[in-house]
């Protein structure tokens, strides 16, 4: 039986994606080459390993049976590539990370930059979405590492991460509000202004409604007037005057400089959080995905 490694890719691209077009992008290849190449994969098997309706597709039921066992054959000459990348030392390749909003736009643009300064060969693919996303990819096998806002304990035993940077959430208004010249205000009267809030999922609203819970029942006591997906969405409706919010301090060190955003805390709560390095430890790492934890371990902040 003549089955190329290329057609198994091809195959598990399309159960992946749903879609022969778009796994014909992922794979770079056309369309047509895509259908030949799984045409010629169901004449070799002599089964059929999709349905298609409504220019949809689905697996068969040898299809399923078939895509376990392909997966683990790539899974297996990925591995069997990192061992002997590993055996000669070479540390050239990609790194697909992903980052959580804050540590994706504000500290690791900087790290990779220190990175790609020792490691010239190597190329960093960074993805960024909020923590719970950035996890999931990880565990899917999308990126090789993410460093995310929130590790929750034992929530998945394939999960493992080290804690590498520090972070203050604090309370931050625009230059004209009323509490722009104050330091602290009271955790009630952050539930009488008008309130910008991140979207679900994100590491910045789980650690604020953990730090708040004792004293406010998060979203239900807030007057949210707008739940926006990016800190930089928050920082540019904060300065708009749309409302308050709570925002991690290496976001708006710029605003706070030019003067545009104040930044307060909330009296006797200092909101502290960490950014977690994840993987999965199910999988090979690369040289060069092992090159890079290294290089964070030893560049905490």
């Amino acid at each position: 039986m003549n089955i190329t490694l290329k057609q198994l890719e091809v195959f598990c691209k399309i159960v992946e994606t749903g879609s022969f077009s778009k796994a014909a992008e992922e794979v770079c290849l056309t369309q047509s080459s895509v259908s030949e190449r799984i045409y010629n994969l169901e004449e070799e098997l002599g089964v059929k390993l999709f349905d298609r309706f409504s220019r949809k597709v689905f697996l068969t039921d040898a299809g399923r049976f078939f895509y376990e066992r392909a997966k683990r054959l790539l899974e297996e000459k990925e591995r069997i590539c990192l061992e002997i990348q590993d055996f000669v030392g070479i540390k050239k390749g990609d790194i697909r990370i992903g980052g959580s909003t804050i540590p994706g736009e504000y500290v690791l643009p900087y790290f990779i930059k220190r990175f790609r300064d020792n490691y010239p060969l190597i190329n960093v693919l960074l993805f960024i979405s909020d923590s719970k996303r950035i996890q999931d990819m990880v565990l899917d096998g999308k990126i090789n590492l993410g460093i995310v806002g929130f590790m929750e304990d034992n929530k998945n035993p394939n999960l493992e991460g080290i804690k590498v940077w520090e972070d203050e959430l604090v309370v931050a208004v625009s230059k004209d509000h009323k509490w722009s010249n104050r330091k602290e205000i009271e955790h009630e009267e952050l539930l009488k202004e008008p309130f910008i809030i991140r979207e679900k999922g994100s590491g910045t609203l789980k650690v604020m409604s953990e730090y708040l819970k004792k004293y406010i029942n998060i979203p239900d006591d807030l007057n949210i007037v707008a739940r926006l997906g990016s800190s930089t969405a928050i920082k540019e409706g904060i300065k708009a005057g749309l409302g308050v919010s709570v925002i991690s301090k290496r976001a708006i060190e710029t605003e706070v400089k030019a003067g545009l955003i104040s930044v307060l805390r909330i009296k006797g709560i200092k909101m502290i959080r960490y950014f977690y390095l994840i993987w999965d430890k199910r999988r090979g790492k690369s040289p060069a995905t092992e090159a890079f934890i290294r290089f964070i371990e030893g560049e905490k902040i």
